[in-house]
């Protein structure tokens, strides 16, 4: 916003500084100058409000959304959801940390991610998970499968060993954008942690970052990432030592 703003201020300035050296200028018609002048001004001003008008616009579809997604998540009937592998979910407490991740605004992406999907095999989905949460990294999923929240704990339900597994899960869709993940398991080393963007179909440029696709182990690729000594080493060097320590 702010750099199309100083755009049309520097091409309103450009139109006045013609009007101003063409006074030198035989039979220059100074009136129409100054119209074309004050119209260049005028639709300079209404661009700047359309872009305004737009972006509270996109602010106020973007915080309905989530607040939509909240309520239907809260709407779902508990005592009906399958049981995991202390009883039924927590689900009360996944809403309060996903609120107040939405509200903390911290934004910070992990360094280690696993990308996957509810539809891969629940055995090769259970042993990532188990392993990434050892490790310390987090499980992503672009979504909730067939818009189902319901669906998706119960997928959970089959997949989850041990209750604090649910801490190394996570839904975010800007990640799947960010590293243009098309296909599961894909595993991603970042060199550095980043802040992806806010918006609902933007792209976050991440920073350097090591990747794999296959049905490999998690120690599979933390083991390939450290040996290739690539931008991710350091961080998959430290997820592999958790890894190993894990009993």
């Amino acid at each position: 916003m702010k750099k199309l703003l100083l755009s049309i201020a520097a091409i309103a300035s450009i139109g006045t500084g013609a009007a101003v050296l063409g006074q030198s200028v035989e039979g220059l018609d100074l009136d129409a100058v100054r119209a074309r002048s004050a119209k260049a001004d005028a639709d300079a001003a209404a661009l700047v409000g359309e872009v305004q008008r737009r972006g509270e616009a996109f602010r106020q579809d973007a915080q309905t959304v989530q607040a939509v997604a909240m309520e239907k998540m809260r709407t779902i009937d508990k005592a009906r959801l399958p049981k995991g592998p202390a009883g039924v979910v927590d689900f009360d407490e996944m809403i309060q940390t996903a609120s107040a991740n939405l509200k903390d605004n911290r934004g910070t992406a992990p360094q280690f991610m696993v990308f996957v999907s509810t539809s891969m095999p629940p055995q090769a989905l259970k042993r990532i998970i188990a392993e990434t949460s050892a490790a310390g990294g987090v499980v992503v999923f672009r979504g909730f499968p067939g818009n189902s929240g319901k669906a998706f704990i119960a997928a959970l339900a089959k997949v989850v060993d041990k209750e604090q597994q649910f801490a190394s899960i996570g839904i975010d869709p800007r990640l799947f954008r960010a590293f243009d993940v098309s296909a599961v398991p894909t595993y991603v080393v970042a060199s550095s942690d980043f802040t992806p963007c806010d918006g609902l179909t933007c792209k976050t440029t991440p920073p350097p970052f090591d990747r794999m696709e296959g049905n490999v182990t998690v120690r599979y690729a933390l083991e390939t990432f450290a040996d290739a000594n690539g931008p991710g080493a350091l961080v998959a060097r430290t997820a592999l030592a958790n890894l190993v320590r894990t009993p």
